[in-house]
């Protein structure tokens, strides 16, 4: 079998959502697929920082920041950070009506300070869901304070709301800009999503990838669970989505796996012969 490359998005698919220790069953996988002459990387949301406690595992490489930068080995291969005017535009607009804001830089992510407010207010309505994705934020991802943000170049904004109307003037002004990925969240009583620059996302990297490296992209397998991986699917040879993954996202793909703690990696894997 000719080598493949191999493109995992994380949360939901590698790992459990907000974690970073991958199931054994993945990581020998992965081990073995590499063997096999197949090369694996990371095609995630995340930024670098973000990405890091990752990285030990010996990925060939990792499309970050929903594509905006591109690493294969010692190459940075794609770099597209927002334009700093375009980036106020959208901060103003989301500041504007209330949506609470993270911004990720290469090597930091910096929330606002009402973003917590919102998360700690879970209480009051027992949302065990919310409270458990204010831990992992906080404890597993390091974001920190938007009054430390130092103006470095920001590669995705993410947002979060309460009222599908609080987005109506952001996804007006800023749609000649961004790319919106809005995900209802209706058991936890809010909405969150992100946008990222109309000239990069997770497909456009796994093309750059592809052309630095020589390869088809017909030679490209993607796996992924959520609506950011939409684009990836679109651009890769072949799709697998998770079992625990978005509906819409499962009816695209060429194959439903395994839920991710059903050690749905390994079983992809193995089903695609890639190990």
């Amino acid at each position: 079998m000719n080598g493949k490359l191999l493109f995992l998005d994380i949360d939901g698919t590698l790992t459990e959502p907000g974690y970073n220790v991958p199931p054994d069953s993945a990581l020998d996988a992965i081990r073995k697929a590499q063997k096999n002459g197949h090369r694996v990387y990371l095609c995630s949301g995340r930024n670098k920082a973000m990405l890091k406690p990752l990285l030990a595992y010996n990925f060939d490489g990792y499309v970050a920041s929903a594509g905006g930068y591109v690493v294969s080995g010692d190459d940075v291969v794609f770099d597209r950070p927002m334009k700093p005017e375009i980036f106020k535009l959208a901060m103003d607009c989301f500041e504007r009506n209330r949506v609470f804001r993270t911004v990720e830089c290469l090597d930091g992510t910096y929330g606002d300070s009402g973003l917590g407010d919102l998360l700690d207010g879970a209480d009051e309505f027992s949302n065990s869901e919310l409270l458990r994705f204010r831990r992992q934020l906080s404890e597993t991802l390091d974001i920190r304070p938007m009054s430390e943000y130092n103006g470095a170049p920001v590669y995705k904004i993410v947002f979060m709301c309460t009222d599908r109307k609080q987005l109506d003037e952001p996804m007006e002004v800023l749609k000649e800009h961004f790319v919106f990925c809005v995900q209802n969240l209706e058991a936890i009583g809010c909405l969150n999503g992100e946008i990222f620059g109309l000239d990069f996302n997770k497909g456009i990297g796994i093309r750059k990838l592809c052309e630095f490296l020589g390869k088809d992209v017909s030679d490209t397998i993607g796996f992924g669970d959520s609506m950011n991986d939409k684009e990836m699917f679109e651009a890769v040879g072949y799709s697998v989505c998770m079992d625990n993954g978005h509906p819409q996202m499962k009816a695209t793909a060429d194959y439903v796996c395994p839920a991710v703690g059903d050690d749905g990696l390994y079983k992809a894997f193995e089903k695609l012969g890639l190990i």
